[in-house]
């Protein structure tokens, strides 16, 4: 299964990506983010 995520660079994204590989280490995860700062 492949995994779209958007702002997977950031503290609550990158958490989520660390979670979702420890529990499905079988998915394929792309991160798409714009590296930015936001404010």
């Amino acid at each position: 299964m492949r995994l779209l995520v958007t702002g997977g660079s950031g503290f609550i994204g990158a958490n989520f990506v660390r979670d979702q590989l420890a529990r499905h280490p079988d998915r394929s995860v792309v991160n798409l983010d714009a590296l930015t700062y936001a404010g």
